[in-house]
């Protein structure tokens, strides 16, 4: 398949430049699987459309504040975002700058810390920090909004743009559709029988990479880092002896879920993952999704396709657009079912 046939049309005051006014409060569109049917619902519908016995699995990562600003030793002015913390010292970042500076040079980010430059890999630059990279972070950074939201962080963001879940600090980007629940919600799911386990992947700026390629069989993933419990696990295989599903909350937990079910057999561990998912794929775990709508073009619609059936999803898109649907990060949801759900399980 080609990038185009991903491609739509979307009226840029459709995408959401602020979160609702609670959590929860966006709307929900539902996918049936089976018919394709559409049925417009508010989030605070979804325990309407769970199990007993069904298993949420979310991403509990943490936005790290991965901006930052400082001087060259040149004097010229830099930003850069921090897009992976690789040791307590040492993180890779972007530079936005009129020229990257050199190895063996310093960024002055105040009158008491600069980085120092440690050297080039690809389009991403190494450094070292004198402080902790998270501690620095914190005291310095700014939270890094995704780049179709038009404005500058605000304070409300600082909780906003992080889930009610999120424990470990990674991510340079939200997974947005965790952001919809409040802990009431998550207390009434829990009462309703519905279980929920954790995956991390922390998700990097490559997810706002454009695909670059006509042809996307040729398209080359950036690598994230993920890890999954052996508790996670463990609550899948009860959830399939219990005819439970196991539903992905955002688009990471399932791209975690699935990439450690490449082997035989669903394992707990850490790795890094480059995992493509497009129409075609044969998904082994997760059988329903919850996601936000995703940026024409991108490899996360791609992923919806693949996962509810490319007309199935063309066709929502469409209905959302018509229906004044709020897009992206701060958006509405969709709860979508994989339309091969008949097959047996291989997980």
């Amino acid at each position: 398949m080609r990038v185009a046939d991903f491609d739509f049309d979307l009226p840029g005051d459709l995408i959401a430049q602020f979160p609702p006014a609670e959590r929860g409060g966006s709307r929900l569109l539902h996918v049936d699987a089976a018919s394709g049917a559409l049925h417009d619902r508010q989030f605070r519908d979804l325990p309407l459309l769970l199990h007993p016995n069904d298993l949420l699995v979310m991403n509990d990562t943490r936005v790290i504040k991965a901006r930052l600003f400082g001087t060259k030793e040149t004097g010229g002015q830099v930003e850069l975002l921090v897009e992976r913390v690789l040791g307590e010292f040492e993180a890779l970042a972007f530079f936005r700058a009129s020229h990257a500076p050199r190895p063996g040079s310093f960024i002055q980010l105040d009158a008491n810390i600069a980085l120092r430059v440690l050297e080039r890999r690809d389009d991403s630059t190494r450094l070292a920090f004198p402080l902790p990279v998270l501690e620095v972070l914190d005291r310095l950074g700014r939270l890094p909004l995704p780049p179709y939201i038009e404005r500058a962080p605000e304070a409300d963001d600082e909780t906003r743009y992080q889930t009610v879940y999120a424990n470990e600090p990674g991510a340079v980007a939200a997974p947005t559709a965790g952001l919809h629940f409040d802990m009431a919600m998550l207390d009434q799911l829990r009462a309703q029988g519905i279980r929920t386990a954790q995956v991390t992947l922390h998700v990097g700026a490559g997810t706002f990479q454009p695909v670059r390629v006509d042809n996307i069989g040729e398209h080359a993933m950036h690598s994230e880092p993920y890890a999954i419990p052996q508790s996670t696990v463990d609550a899948i295989l009860a959830a399939r002896e219990n005819n439970g599903r196991v539903v992905a909350v955002g688009t990471t937990s399932l791209r975690a879920l699935e990439a450690a079910a490449q082997a035989e057999v669903l394992r707990a561990g850490s790795g890094e993952t480059r995992i493509f998912i497009t129409p075609g794929f044969r998904f082994k775990v997760v059988d329903a999704l919850l996601t936000n709508f995703h940026l024409p073009r991108s490899t996360l619609l791609m992923l919806v396709s693949a996962f509810a059936g490319v007309d199935n999803v063309r066709r929502a898109y469409a209905h959302a657009i018509a229906e004044r649907y709020r897009f992206f990060s701060y958006g509405d949801a969709m709860f979508l079912e994989n339309h091969s759900r008949g097959h047996p399980h291989e997980i």
